[in-house]
């Protein structure tokens, strides 16, 4: 076994429930936006607020990978963040990550990269660009804004991915819905006229669901 993968185990480990261990190891291993966002921050040392960050998972991958220097993730769900934070606990990471329980709205006493992970489909549109504009109001000089989203075109990937989103919303894991899926040109759109840098690229991995990495730089 490597030792990415025995830190991935410790990771699953830290989880009090077989269920949740069972995600988080099948999350791991098949989605690829933890490694993604890991080798975007690895050459820039700045604090990363991840909002919409569920159980946690993302800062235990950076903390992991060792690129993190201040992680806080904040999720509207407290159960998830319940989740979270008894999982740092276990593992002996609670006063090196923080979790808190905040709308993704609110302004947090960070500034450096901001990451959104699967969160914008939850929101109506207006409430999207709203998230976004916070997101980058949170952004230090040569700050990333790293997004992995569904976005609306006409493939087989993303009916396959609205399927899913319905299953996901009737078991009560996610407690909302999807309520509007951006296109690329919404996207592109803001961050641009908000002065960043922006690539999009398909961000599918070994699943056949839609998914798109979005990377907006603010110049430094």
């Amino acid at each position: 076994m490597s030792a990415m993968d025995a830190a991935l185990d410790r990771i699953a480990n830290s989880y009090d429930h077989w269920l949740q261990r069972r995600y988080v190891q099948g999350k791991l291993a098949a989605d690829p936006a933890y490694a993604a966002t890991a080798a975007l921050v690895k050459e820039r040392p700045l604090p990363l607020l991840d909002i919409g960050c569920g159980i946690g998972l993302l800062g235990q991958y950076l903390h992991a990978q060792g690129v993190t220097t201040r992680y806080l993730g904040v999720d509207s769900d407290a159960r998830k963040i319940d989740t979270g934070n008894r999982a740092l606990r276990l593992a002996g990471l609670d006063g090196v990550l923080q979790l808190r329980h905040a709308d993704g709205m609110a302004t947090q006493p960070i500034r450096g990269h901001v990451v959104l992970l699967d969160v914008l489909h939850y929101l109506p549109r207006e409430g999207q660009r709203a998230l976004i504009d916070n997101a980058v109001a949170h952004l230090a000089p040569g700050g990333l804004l790293v997004i992995r989203n569904v976005l609306r075109e006409r493939s087989w990937r993303y009916a396959l991915t609205r399927i899913s989103e319905f299953f996901l919303s009737a078991s009560g894991w996610m407690r909302v819905g999807a309520q509007h899926y951006p296109s690329e040109l919404e996207l592109r759109s803001q961050l641009e006229a908000a002065g960043l840098i922006t690539t999009i690229r398909p961000l599918h991995g070994n699943t056949p669901f839609d998914s798109y990495l979005v990377v907006a730089e603010r110049g430094k």
